[in-house]
């Protein structure tokens, strides 16, 4: 079971970069223009759409990524939590 939980925290932990990369995209427009932009956007969009709903932006500015990427942490220490409960 220990395997799996390394699997699952690895998938989290990817995902959180993978958002983190996204959001630095935003910097440079024509990034995300290119295919590997393309690719980041479709996997990050899905995930990151339900909380630009619910977060306003503050300033001009989008804060839903960050709030996003704390949501993944928790997730990675709720497993861990769960993990060590039942396993």
């Amino acid at each position: 079971m220990n395997s799996l939980l390394n699997l699952l925290l690895l998938i989290i932990n990817f995902y959180g970069y993978a958002v983190l990369i996204y959001v630095l995209m935003s910097w440079l427009p024509d990034l995300r223009n290119s295919s590997f932009g393309r690719l980041i956007g479709s996997i990050c969009e899905p995930y990151l759409a339900p909380f630009r709903k619910i977060i306003p932006t503050i300033g001009g500015l989008d804060i839903s990524p960050i709030v996003a990427i704390l949501v993944l942490r928790l997730a990675s220490q709720g497993l861990k939590q769960v993990f060590t409960f039942f396993f």
